[in-house]
């Protein structure tokens, strides 16, 4: 049963790539759209379940605000020092971007939604209701998932080829996560660590690659408002999942 939920996932998060990929011509409303679907994502998902699942404190600090701040510093650190290797190298950048730094975080976008995977298997080892409940809510944004994969790895000027391998990938991520569940858990202290981690990486490249690009060449109330718009459907899906 979680393998089938899972398949919905996949379907879900194909849904959310070929929308990124069909409004090409509304670029700054995308990432606009991106961003503000990563900062739910962040703030309303992925905390709140970190801070959950890993209590502990080190002088003070949540375990999981520390390994976010973490995450954060990880991903600024892996993009200065992929730009620097660039241009070292005489490498091909894209408006000043290292496309290495896309095909990585595209990659923790795939590893992120494999452990939704792994959720909805474990969720279903609970109970049935838990796990349609878990099930709900990763479907759910399995699109906003999609759609930031398919959007982080051109903005960084990889081809459209790389970008939908890595949509392909980020699809098939839960069905072998919740797969891998027939064979294993995860204890949810290091459950909770990795959520905060993740969060951190992806808050940095919402809050200083795809929001300054949205608003780079066109600064218009439209692209905040797509921002708020992706924010607020993940506050739905957390609702509703709730």
């Amino acid at each position: 049963m979680a393998v089938f939920v899972a398949l919905g996932a996949f379907l879900m998060t194909l849904a959310g790539g070929w929308t990124a990929q069909r409004v090409t011509d509304r670029r700054h409303l995308v990432l606009g759209l991106a961003g503000g679907l990563m900062l739910g994502v962040v703030g309303l998902d992925l905390l709140p379940e970190a801070l959950d699942a890993a209590g502990d404190e080190i002088f003070g600090v949540p375990a999981a605000l520390l390994l976010f701040v973490a995450g954060f510093l990880l991903a600024h650190l892996v993009e200065r020092l992929l730009a620097v290797r660039q241009a070292a190298h005489g490498g091909e950048e894209h408006n000043g971007r290292a496309p290495e730094v896309g095909l990585t975080a595209a990659a923790a976008m795939v590893g992120h939604s494999a452990m939704d995977g792994v959720a909805i298997g474990a969720a279903f080892q609970v109970g049935g209701g838990m796990g349609a409940a878990v099930a709900v809510a990763v479907i759910a944004h399995d699109f906003a998932d999609g759609f930031n994969t398919y959007t982080i790895t051109t903005l960084y000027g990889n081809a459209r080829r790389k970008a939908v391998a890595m949509l392909f990938a980020d699809a098939a991520a839960p069905v072998v996560g919740a797969a891998s569940t027939l064979l294993f858990t995860i204890p949810e202290h290091l459950l909770g660590g990795y959520l905060g981690f993740f969060g951190g990486a992806l808050l940095y490249l919402a809050a200083a690659e795809i929001l300054p690009e949205a608003h780079h060449e066109h600064p218009a109330r439209s692209t905040l408002l797509c921002t708020i718009a992706g924010a607020s459907f993940i506050w739905l899906v957390v609702g509703i999942a709730e």
